[in-house]
């Protein structure tokens, strides 16, 4: 059984797009692929049939695995976030014990994730560390290069 995706409006809205894109443009160039593969001979001896086949059995594979994670979404709406503890699509405001500099990050889905853009996935080690927290508390983060500190200084929508 897959997990329930906690996703934005505009998330699921790109990853619509994203599974038409694959089904209306890929997946016919594909089977062009295969077809023109096929014509040209012999097909036990026919590499370019084989890479064909395979790129097909590739996109199939992603486009099943988009129709699994959109059935398994569930639309999160900012205007309903409540902003009194940390929560997935809040935006919390931290600061680094150890060397006290500050950074907001907004906490999203994996599909969402882009430390660029300061949104980190709520099944990160941060993510995880942080949820549930309240302005003022501490969170003791584990990551792989030991164990960090970071006091919750704001939490918004």
């Amino acid at each position: 059984m897959s997990e329930i995706l906690y996703v934005s409006r505009e998330t699921l809205e790109q990853m619509q797009a994203e599974l038409h894109h694959l089904k209306a443009v890929e997946r016919p160039a594909a089977s062009k692929a295969i077809a023109e593969a096929r014509e040209k001979g012999d097909l036990k001896e026919n590499a370019e049939y084989d890479a064909a086949k395979e790129a097909q059995g590739l996109l199939e594979a992603r486009i099943k695995k988009f129709e699994t994670d959109m059935s398994n979404c569930r639309i999160l709406d900012t205007d309903t976030i409540d902003t009194s503890k940390v929560s997935i699509l809040t935006k919390v405001k931290i600061t680094n014990i150890a060397n006290n500099t500050s950074v907001t990050y907004q906490i999203v889905s994996e599909k969402e994730a882009d430390l660029k853009l300061k949104k980190i996935s709520v099944t990160s080690p941060i993510g995880k560390g942080l949820l549930g927290k309240k302005p003022g508390e501490i969170a003791e983060v584990i990551i792989p290069s030991g164990k960090i500190s970071f006091k919750i200084e704001e939490i918004t929508k």
